[in-house]
């Protein structure tokens, strides 16, 4: 493998990760540190306290990214960093230090679209990975997570057509929601998956918005129904309303699959039938929901039925981390799409080139 050798800083919300990334594709170090400990006693994100973690743990992770890839500041070719969207004083933690390692390094800067960053874990190799054949264009791209919700045709690199994005709320954020409710903490989306994983009833249906023939999605009014369906049930089992007492753990478990199976049946019928409708050859799913077993198996049965390739990064390349952002920044770099000094944070940057149409 040749190529520029980016390394990439990601501070947009809760994880400090950064990365060294050559040829765009192959990862030679990948660190992230994590603040779900961090915030799991509130249930959410602080941005405070967020901004605040990553000003701790940003030097360390850069120290033991450097170490991991065997490479010094003299041997990047690149600074690339995540820009927008995302939380304002994360962000601007990343970008100053980057601004910085770029300025002190006469290196290269590259703003990087968060979004496009998710997109772009699909074409990435892990340390020692065989190559494989890069994901075909056209493409459907899925990106949803905590903050997004969206679906975009890929015709080439940096190209992109908006097919269809939340109304409302995110999925992932109605994942944190719904965790909440039925006691299962936060992050809402793994503990709902692996108490999915242990139902046996099934028979807990959940509504599904569809929004006629879009591409868009709605989950307010599944969170909303959700709430109704699990007081419903907390009555079912003689738990008398306003009382702490959590649910038996079986009752949980056919829950979190009823309400799993309405996220990830609206999710992968839209990326599938967006699939088929655009021609597309491939489908690129990305964020941190992607890591959802359940949602990963419906698009991957649904994907080769159809004769269309599914690439869908593991479940640590789809959470937010440094290795997605140097893929895309490799990318804009190729491009000669470079930043200057003045770079700042674009809180609420939509997906560079996205247009409906």
């Amino acid at each position: 493998m040749s190529g520029p050798l980016v390394l990439a800083v990601e501070s947009s919300c809760d994880e400090t990760g950064i990365a060294v990334v050559e040829g765009g594709t192959r990862i030679r170090a990948n660190v992230v540190a994590s603040q779900v400990a961090l915030h799991a006693s509130t249930g959410g994100i602080v941005p405070e306290v967020a901004a605040r973690a990553h000003l701790r743990w940003i030097v360390p992770v850069l120290d033991e990214a450097l170490a991991d890839a065997g490479a010094t500041l003299a041997d990047l070719d690149a600074v690339a960093v995540t820009s927008g969207p995302g939380l304002a004083g994360s962000l601007l933690v990343g970008i100053n230090f980057a601004k910085t390692l770029a300025w002190a390094n006469r290196t290269p800067l590259v703003g990087v679209n968060h979004l496009e960053g998710h997109l772009y874990a699909g074409w990435l190799l892990d340390p020692g990975e065989d190559e494989r054949d890069a994901p075909p264009f056209p493409l459907a791209g899925l990106v949803v997570s905590g903050g997004h919700t969206f679906l975009v045709e890929m015709r080439d690199h940096l190209t992109y057509r908006l097919l269809g994005t939340t109304v409302d709320d995110a999925a992932g954020e109605a994942f944190d929601k719904v965790g909440r409710l039925l006691g299962l903490g936060y992050p809402g989306g793994p503990a709902i998956s692996a108490a999915a994983a242990r139902a046996t009833a099934h028979d807990r249906t959940f509504p599904r918005a569809w929004m006629g023939d879009s591409y868009d999605f709605s989950f307010s009014g599944l969170k909303t129904a959700a709430q109704r369906i699990i007081g419903e049930a907390r009555a079912e089992a003689g738990i008398p309303a306003g009382d702490p007492a959590p649910l038996p753990d079986g009752l949980v478990a056919d829950l979190a699959w009823g309400f799993q199976d309405a996220v990830v049946d609206v999710l992968a019928t839209k990326t599938l039938r967006a699939a088929e409708a655009t021609a597309a050859k491939g489908i690129v799913l990305g964020g941190g929901v992607a890591a959802n077993d359940a949602l990963r198996e419906r698009i991957g049965v649904g994907a080769a039925a159809r004769g269309i390739r599914v690439v869908i990064p593991r479940p640590g390349l789809c959470t937010d981390n440094g290795a997605m952002i140097g893929a895309a920044g490799a990318r804009r770099l190729a491009a000669g799409d470079l930043a200057t000094l003045e770079l700042d944070a674009t809180p609420t940057w939509p997906l560079a080139k996205v247009s409906r149409g």
